[in-house]
């Protein structure tokens, strides 16, 4: 192996972004794997991420710049030089803007710590409409961090590896993987640690697990509610911490009384015994207790106050700011060092209000201004108000995918002039685009170089391990282009290394300290901060269970539990989650995960299969909303009868993706008009409020 050459990259296949390795001989990757020098890392990847050579070596993704010639979706493309099709964007952008005002072009994003560069353009060109993917999937979570702690839900650590029982509610860790997370939970339960799930049904993670609650699909908030209640009823909380920083204790206490075990198990299903011993045990391991809020939290109307009252749990256990518990995340300033150059700041922020309304709009005053609400931004390409939006850049994201009914959402597009995808992957958003602007795959490409905040913060970097197969750019290439077409020049950068000099400028860090092992180390021991006067950023600074910004917003802090409703008879709830072979949709096609994984597959229970006659493996029908698609039928015990369940990112119907073309069923397709049904309180999409139904296909 001495020829070849080690090139340290972050892997670009999830959200999660884990430090990789790749092994380069002759400007080939040969292998990649996991960041031996990141810590918890040991030098594995999932399987997504080593099928990044696979996406490198793909011949059906999009190889060069594209236009669109015939209509929207019909499939017919003029592939043009970067410099036309760079062109067209900037023009159609400055036209757009001349007419309608800076404010409208609207850009979303799947979010992440390479963002920095791309959203200097946004307010280099003078739109304050950055958004991201997150409504269709954490909005909840962060929401429910600011009502309670006054911050967002990055602001605390998950320390895993410390953690003395760890509870997974609407969390799927041993699927939808976090290199590190996975590393350092298995460590933990070598160690005696505990492991808790509470889902509709029992996946890898409940198969590790000490205590599995297979509970009512909708019903997580009354299990919470119960937990709370035995916590409160006992005393089985950290009272000390409680009596310096929980305000209005005694409103939640009173709140939670007529909430019972006894009346949690007629909801849920959770025996009330197995609720009381399960209590009891958090209180054993407490602080060491991570009470996850949720990764994937757009599901039910109340998901919102899941998240909200998992935070409430683990501030009585004491668990912010505790070892093994929810730690409050370092930043460089923490550790006496200088944070990255911004390139956001080189230019004001935009004085027009958000088009969506949040952070302004009554009702909306309590969200998160940053990356906002993109399905509300949708009615402003609809109405025009309060002003019109008619462009849109999507980058790396697929809101046409990811959001309930296809046809429902491009149908609220149609007024848009301009739609640009960025992206890496062919996807419905791309495919029905006026103009494809392909992305390098992250083994193709460098990134700008970002910050990891937490117990270690530390700098990192992407780097390029083989030069782009196809006529494809990295991100910093092609907004560094259409900024040069606004004489934006301060963001102009002709080398990735002075674009990385611009941010290391007084951080006392060099391109060089990358060199060794991918990373820069801001400090050599973890740092555990103290909770203290300046930690919570509620208007009280302490921990509110009576959150004043819901309360503005005419929200309740605490709102009594509404029963979800059950499936009309003949059908069943669509639930949906991940799988450690694919993401999202992106890699349906992927040579190496589509042969591991062609098709999504319905979770069904025995009781459910038998009323249809339904057998083990065979194909049936699902349908909603006049769509019906073919699906195999997986029957088993371990998932409620209410529910079915199947991977989400299947039923492509792109000719471009041979491998995917039709295969399994799209679980967004069977949601009709989902995307205007949300959590008022959270921000995110109720995706699992539709109930479908399965079919046995006659012989």
């Amino acid at each position: 192996m001495s020829d070849f050459k080690t090139v340290y990259t972050i892997c670009g296949m999830c959200s999660v972004r884990c430090p990789a390795q790749a092994l380069v001989r002759n400007d080939e990757v040969f292998y990649v794997r996991g960041n031996p020098n990141a810590g918890g890392i040991k030098g594995s990847l999932c399987a997504r991420g080593a099928a990044g050579v696979a996406l490198t070596m793909d011949e059906e993704r999009p190889q060069t710049p594209l236009i669109r010639e015939g209509e929207r979706g019909e499939g017919k493309w003029r592939s043009v030089s970067w410099d036309e099709a760079l062109d067209y964007v900037a023009d159609k952008i400055k036209e757009l803007q001349a007419r309608h005002g800076k404010e409208t072009i609207l850009f979303s994003d799947r979010g992440g710590p390479f963002r920095d560069h791309y959203r200097a353009f946004l307010r280099g060109i003078g739109t304050p409409n950055y958004c991201n993917h997150d409504s269709a999937c954490a909005r909840n979570v962060q929401h429910g961090a600011m009502s309670v702690y006054g911050f967002g839900r990055k602001t605390v650590s998950y320390d895993l590896k410390n953690a003395k029982h760890v509870i997974l509610q609407t969390r799927n860790i041993f699927e939808a993987i976090n290199v590190k997370e996975v590393n350092d939970l298995l460590d933990a339960m070598d160690a005696g640690c505990k492991l808790t799930v509470v889902d509709v049904r029992s996946n890898i993670s409940a198969a590790k697990a000490d205590n599995v609650f297979i509970i009512r699909p909708g019903t997580d908030y009354a299990f919470n509610l119960a937990v709370l209640h035995v916590m409160l009823r006992d005393g089985l909380y950290d009272k000390d911490f409680a009596a310096k920083w929980i305000q209005d204790l005694p409103a939640l206490e009173e709140f939670v009384k007529p909430y019972t075990p006894e009346w949690a198990e007629q909801e849920t299903g959770a025996s009330a015994a197995a609720i009381e011993e399960f209590v009891r045990q958090i209180w054993d391991a407490a602080p060491a207790v991570i009470w996850h809020p949720g990764w994937m939290t757009a599901r039910y109307s109340d998901s919102f106050y899941v998240s909200r009252t998992a935070y409430l749990i683990s501030a009585l256990l004491g668990c912010v700011g505790a070892k093994g518990g929810l730690p409050l995340a370092a930043k460089p300033g923490d550790v006496g060092r200088k944070g990255l150059k911004s390139f956001m700041n080189l230019y004001p922020k935009p004085e027009v209000k958000r088009v969506d309304g949040v952070g302004w709009e009554q009702g909306l005053t309590h969200l998160d201004p940053g990356p906002g609400l993109v399905n509300l931004a949708y009615n402003a390409i609809e109405t025009g108000k309060p002003y019109p939006i008619t462009g849109y850049i999507v980058h790396r994201h697929d809101p046409l995918m990811a959001f309930p009914d296809k046809k429902d959402v491009f149908e609220s597009w149609k007024n848009l002039e301009l739609l640009v995808s960025v992206t890496f992957s062919w996807s419905d958003t791309a495919w029905y685009s006026d103009v494809v602007l392909p992305l390098s795959p992250y083994l193709e490409r460098e990134s700008i170089i970002a910050t990891k905040n937490g117990l270690s913060p530390h700098f990192f970097v992407r780097k390029r391990a083989m030069q782009p197969r196809y006529d494809t750019k990295a991100e910093w290439e092609i907004y560094s282009e259409l900024a040069k077409r606004f004489g934006l020049d301060e963001m102009v950068f002709d080398t990735v290394e002075d674009l990385w000099n611009f941010q290391l400028q007084e951080t006392g860090v060099t391109i060089e300290d990358f060199e060794a092992t991918g990373m820069a180390k801001l400090t050599d021991t973890p740092i555990y901060k103290e909770v203290d006067e300046k930690t919570f950023k509620t208007p009280s600074g302490k921990i509110e269970v009576i959150s004043a910004e819901l309360e503005k917003s005419g929200l309740e802090s605490l709102k009594p539990y509404e029963s979800p409703e059950r499936p009309p008879e003949g059908r069943y709830r669509i639930t949906f989650g991940r799988c450690g072979l694919h993401t999202q949709g992106h890699t349906v096609n992927n040579p190496l995960l589509f042969e591991r994984m062609p098709e999504n597959i319905l979770w069904m229970h025995p009781e459910a299969a038998a009323r249809h006659g339904i057998e083990n493996g065979e194909y049936v029908e699902v349908g909603n909303n006049g769509y019906t698609a073919r699906i195999r039928a997986y029957i088993t015990q371990f998932i409620h009868p209410e529910a079915v369940f199947m991977v989400h990112g299947f039923g492509h119907d792109l000719p471009a993706e041979s491998r995917a073309f039709g295969k399994g069923a799209a679980d967004n397709l069977l949601m009709p008009k989902g995307i205007k049904r949300y959590d008022k309180a959270g921000g995110a999409i109720a995706m699992q409020e539709h109930f479908i139904e399965v079919r046995k296909i006659a012989a």
